[in-house]
């Protein structure tokens, strides 16, 4: 009994370790709930920004008890660690552990943060390779999810490129291709047509001003190619919407095109293969 009750001697390192650990893990829960009741009642930044906060504040924090508990037990085994500590300085003791990475890493995730190259639940493409919404941004590392499913965790360090489809605005562009027997006056009128039935019925979908006047409407942008792949003639119908309803309004503005199409019998160009004296020869 007197052997047990000195292992559990609160002078022991053991117990020391194990009550610096609770209060460490009691901290970080608190303080991550704090934060996150905090912006369950305020309103004055986007809801998108709150949760990229929120997430860069609950990794900070677990980061911060990892290494300070680390730092506690190292001092525990080592005499005079407070004096060795300065002198070496906390630069040359990371360093020593070889932990290079891990500061490009930390240095990189504040950056992205800073210059607010994305927020949590931004869809975006990475080093042009990889694609999906941001679920989390870390100090160490960004996890976006692919479309898939799968979960995609990347060092921040690695990150050379972002493409981000969700920064304020994004500009719809739709391109047709039609046949080259269709009476371009006719398919221009039918595609302004189908323009305006877009505008009205996402007119909610559209980007504003401060004023909260409609910067760019869908329009029929006009015909940029006279001989697309060697098909047909290529009309381009562009919109600038707000960036939280583009794929949304991108399939819808693409329904509302080809029913337009094909209600007006509008003959879009297509591949044919014809067959002469054994010879092959393809015509739009």
């Amino acid at each position: 009994m007197s052997e047990f009750l000195e292992f559990i001697n609160f002078d022991s390192k053991l117990v020391k370790m194990v009550i610096v650990a609770l209060i460490l893990v009691i901290g970080v829960t608190v303080i991550n709930k704090l934060v996150r009741k905090f912006f369950e009642h305020s309103h004055f930044i986007e809801e998108r920004k709150e949760k990229t906060i929120e997430s860069m504040v609950r990794s900070l924090t677990k980061y911060t008890a990892t290494i300070g508990f680390i730092l506690y037990v190292v001092s525990l085994f080592v005499e005079n660690f407070g004096s060795i500590l300065a002198g070496a300085g906390v630069a040359g003791i990371i360093i020593g552990f070889g932990a290079q990475s891990l500061i490009r890493d930390i240095l990189a995730g504040l950056f992205l943060i800073y210059e607010k190259q994305l927020h949590q639940g931004d869809f975006i493409t990475i080093n042009n390779t990889f694609n999906g919404t941001v679920e989390e941004i870390g100090l160490r590392s960004l996890k976006i999810r692919e479309w898939s499913g799968k979960l995609l965790t990347m060092s921040n360090g690695e990150i050379k490129q972002i493409q981000n489809y969700n920064i304020d605005r994004m500009r719809v562009i739709e391109r047709v291709v039609v046949s080259y027997r269709e009476d371009p006056d006719h398919v221009w009128s039918i595609l302004e047509k189908a323009c305006e039935r877009i505008n009205s019925e996402y007119d909610d979908c559209l980007k504003r001003d401060h004023t909260n006047c409609i910067i760019e409407p869908f329009q029929l942008f006009g015909i940029t190619s006279l001989n697309a792949s060697f098909r047909g003639y290529e009309y381009t119908i562009i919109g600038l919407v707000d960036d939280q309803f583009y794929w949304s309004t991108a399939k819808q503005a693409r329904r509302i095109i080809a029913k337009t199409l094909f209600d007006e019998n509008v003959q879009l160009a297509e591949e044919k293969i014809v067959m002469e004296s054994g010879v092959v020869r393809e015509r739009g």
